[in-house]
């Protein structure tokens, strides 16, 4: 089958356009007929180094992914031709946190495109507790996208900052796809939104979709900019991924009692602690990672009730694939990057 995949690691040069064997799937797994993937900053790691995260090469890349249901096995709960997405978390079943509904939490986790073959690819295996049916009012481009992205921000939004309708929150690095889809899912609960970016036009789209300030990090003192905005109370919620760079500013924009989120660190991951403020104003602290399976068919439920759509930035076909990777690496984009695997019928 066609595939991307490394076959080492350092610059576009090891990821590849080529053949891999085509999966057969194992007991409880359906396979799926892929047609769409998004790309997420880890493709980005996987691509550079890998470091830390188990796996052998070649490696099939991807995390997120869409299509239609090729085969299944027994007594399936889906239907051959059925439009599908996935999630990327493999799960043992077995451990004390997946008995308890956590499988987020799984000690034996593997990833699609990080500890086993991904979505980029015509063809993929992986159990049917892994697939979800699509949202009808969406594309596969768009389904796609809703398997990392909007599963990351949903746990970040909702099951760990528990964002209420009459509060505020601060999303940092506006155009990326967790803060785009932060914004969406906080936009549909009813809250005040103050995002940030280092580029104009990126705040005039935030403005577009409905965030209610707007701070231009490469010209403003964030902290001091929410402070004004909410007449020196702060922000009830940050949510952020970005690190080191913008810590500081995300626990002085706090308001007493508030929480931090944080997914990600593009920027370092080693930030000044800042204990005095921690536990003066008694904040909160937070890591998220991806989702449950659980949050996912909570999360599919409420964009399918508030009609949400992902935002796409630029698509690509599969053998462009460097130009996709280079997109992403540019900062540049506003939205998920997509790559199209087949044409969609």
């Amino acid at each position: 089958m066609k595939s991307v995949y490394l076959n080492g690691h350092g610059g576009n040069d090891v990821v590849q356009v080529g053949e891999q064997p085509t999966p057969t799937p194992g007991p409880g797994e359906v396979l799926v007929k892929m047609h769409a993937s998004t790309l997420n900053q880890v493709d980005l790691y996987m691509r550079n180094s890998g470091a830390g995260i188990t796996h052998q090469l070649p490696q099939i890349m991807g995390l997120d992914g869409a299509g239609v249901i090729a085969s299944t096995q027994g007594d399936s709960a889906f239907t051959v031709g059925q439009r599908v997405l996935v999630h990327p978390g493999i799960a043992c079943g077995r451990c004390e946190f997946c008995l308890r509904g956590q499988d987020v939490l799984c000690t034996r986790m593997s990833l699609l495109g990080e500890h086993r073959h991904g979505t980029w690819a015509e063809w993929l295996a992986l159990p049917e507790r892994n697939v979800f049916p699509t949202p009808p009012h969406l594309n596969d481009l768009q389904a796609a996208a809703l398997g990392v992205n909007h599963l990351t921000a949903w746990r970040m939004v909702v099951s760990q900052a528990r964002l209420q309708p009459w509060e505020s929150v601060l999303i940092f690095g506006i155009g990326g796809g967790v803060s785009l889809a932060a914004l969406q899912i906080a936009q549909a609960l009813g809250a005040r939104m103050l995002v940030t970016s280092r580029h104009a036009d990126k705040l005039a789209r935030a403005r577009e979709l409905g965030a209610n300030v707007l701070i231009d990090s490469s010209q403003q003192d964030v902290a001091k900019a929410v402070l004004a905005a909410t007449e020196g109370r702060g922000v009830d919620v940050v949510i952020e991924n970005v690190g080191a760079a913008v810590w500081s500013s995300a626990l002085k924009s706090l308001v007493r009692g508030g929480r931090l989120v944080t997914c990600g660190a593009t920027t370092g991951d080693q930030p000044g602690a800042d204990l005095r403020r921690l536990f003066i104003r008694q904040l909160q602290v937070l890591g998220s990672t991806l989702g449950s399976l659980h949050e996912m068919q909570d999360l599919l439920a409420f964009v399918s009730r508030h009609r949400l759509t992902p935002i796409m930035d630029q698509v690509y076909e599969l053998d462009q694939v460097h130009a996709a990777l280079d997109r992403l690496e540019s900062s540049q984009q506003f939205g998920k990057v997509g790559l199209r695997i087949r044409p969609e019928h």
